[in-house]
């Protein structure tokens, strides 16, 4: 069998070729780099903008947007005395305040394009709103959406279960299968599209799975059940939907590889990051892969003890990781652990970022407007921005 990290490389191989218009024959996998850690940068620092501290009560918070440097929203559900409450956090004078706004069923996924236009994917469908939301309108009956995704107020997709791979041209009100999604030879019932990224430049990429249930499959949680999840190890089918013309004309191609990919994030020139997450207990909890212009990839982050949850790759090139310290124990531990947020500026050498210490977390999401600050959510209700000393 080959190894994990060559079987995700040559998954990517695809991916960089694509974007790079090189043909993936011609490229050979790239030997990881081997990440270091660095010293948090003394002027920054993750400060609390928003706690959910209420006693007998609990925010577990899904996605996180900011459409601007003031405007921001986090989907999520209160969990109270065994009631659920679907909630928007919002707010609009850059995180000094934040309103609670109650919703009609939990959402999972947010994007905006303005500070006034917005899409959520929800438990029954999609939703839109025009006042920066405020209100919402469901305007298409879909389940199993994960991800929504728009490039303009007219131009977007959603992805989830049921190989479903939408696209709209009017904003949402209609919505139109991607053909692209249904080519692959995999079941529809074993087969997600969980990540999406767009680029300036017309790049798009959807990146998805198809797990089969397989024989002795454990009816338990890698966490209950370790030593069974460890002789499980075993490579599931990635599928990858690509355009470099926002859209109109797509590829498909599958790769066998270890781990699901669950976050894609594009920047300029061809450039970008996949985070791959391990499901089982694996002898990593996730990594990360940048590919470059030309079709060269390469992993840039892999620790024992970082699970990492989401990556951004911002317009100058810099790299940001949301992550949770497991310690070294069970990677997919229900019990919270120390929120990392770690940075790079050449994916060889990574900054470990001084955070709050109250920051705990099992997930964590990255946000960011254009040019403006950076913001990370937690599943365990706090809002956290960088910060000048």
């Amino acid at each position: 069998m080959r190894k994990p990290g060559n079987l995700i490389r040559l998954a990517l191989i695809v991916l960089t070729a694509h974007l790079s218009g090189s043909p993936a024959a011609a490229q050979a996998p790239v030997e990881p780099a081997q990440a270091g850690v660095g010293p948090a940068h003394s002027a920054e620092h993750w400060e609390v903008s928003f706690f959910h501290d209420e006693e007998k009560s609990e925010l577990e918070i899904y996605d996180l947007y900011f459409s601007s440097a003031a405007h921001g929203a986090a989907a999520g559900v209160i969990r109270e005395r065994g009631d659920l409450r679907p909630v928007l956090l919002l707010t609009s004078d850059e995180g000094r305040n934040w309103k609670y706004v109650p919703l009609k069923e939990p959402c999972w996924s947010l994007h905006f394009v303005d500070e006034s236009h917005g899409w959520m994917a929800g438990e029954s469908g999609i939703h839109h709103t025009r006042d920066g939301g405020q209100t919402w309108e469901r305007t298409a009956r879909l389940r199993g959406i994960r991800r929504v995704h728009f490039i303009s107020r007219e131009r977007g997709w959603a992805v989830g279960d049921r190989k479903t791979v939408l696209e709209t041209s009017d904003g949402g009100r209609q919505w139109t299968k991607v053909p692209a999604a249904g080519e692959p030879a995999t079941e529809p019932d074993h087969t997600t599209y969980g990540a999406i990224g767009s680029s300036d430049s017309g790049q798009v990429v959807i990146a998805g799975w198809s797990a089969p249930p397989r024989p002795g499959q454990p009816r338990f949680p890698t966490w209950m059940d370790p030593v069974r999840a460890k002789q499980r190890q075993l490579p599931t089918l990635t599928i990858l939907l690509q355009s470099a013309d926002n859209g109109t004309t797509w590829s498909a191609s599958t790769s066998s590889m270890f781990g699901r990919i669950t976050r894609v994030s594009l920047g300029a020139a061809g450039r970008g990051l996949v985070l791959v997450d391990f499901q089982d207990a694996f002898e990593w909890p996730s990594e990360v892969h940048a590919y470059f212009p030309g079709g060269r990839s390469e992993r840039i982050f892999r620790e024992k003890n970082t699970a990492a949850t989401d990556v951004m790759l911002l317009a100058n090139g810099e790299a940001y990781l949301a992550a949770v310290d497991t310690g070294g124990a069970l990677t997919q531990s229900p019990v919270p652990g120390r929120l990392k947020i770690l940075r790079s500026r050449d994916y060889s050498n990574w900054e470990t970022m001084d955070v709050d210490y109250r920051a705990a977390a099992t997930w964590a999401v990255l946000a960011s407007a254009e040019g403006a600050a950076l913001w990370v959510a937690t599943d365990t209700g706090m809002i956290l921005k960088l910060a000048q000393r």
